[in-house]
């Protein structure tokens, strides 16, 4: 396991850190409070959703060059490639949990660098797939 693995972000949670209050409303806060303090990693994948995203969505959305600039600060985190093996895994992973196959990528990345647990809203709140652990950090606690 690489240092700071512990927790994968997927990618609405550096949305909602960028984009601001407007775009995210309450979960601007949490995912602001994320991405300033606790140790993540990522993907190649999140990053380049990231900033698809980011310059598209929201009532302002970000610059090329703002959006460039979260990459490349993100990218500094321990960030897991799309590689041949993620692919492959990411697609048996979309056919065993009935998943797009976009998410069973995320699983795929996150398992191959070593997290623990996948921060995201998009899969279960709680379910395990594989070795990964599902957590909404929108959630009340």
């Amino acid at each position: 396991m690489i240092a700071n693995t512990e927790v994968f972000l997927d990618t609405n949670i550096l949305l909602y850190a960028a984009l601001g209050r407007e775009h995210a409303g309450r979960r601007w806060e949490r995912a602001r409070e994320i991405v300033l303090t606790e140790d993540y990693c990522t993907s190649g994948q999140v990053l380049a959703e990231f900033y698809n995203n980011a310059t598209r969505k929201g009532a302002t959305p970000l610059t090329a060059d703002k959006a460039r600039e979260w990459v490349r600060v993100v990218a500094m985190k321990p960030c897991q490639p799309i590689t041949p093996e993620v692919v492959v895994a990411g697609i048996d992973n979309a056919h065993r949990y009935q998943i797009s196959y976009w998410d069973g990528a995320i699983i795929a990345a996150a398992e191959r660098i070593g997290a623990r647990v996948l921060y995201s809203e998009d899969l279960n709140h709680g379910q395990t797939y594989g070795s990964v652990r599902v957590e909404n950090p929108f959630l009340p606690a």
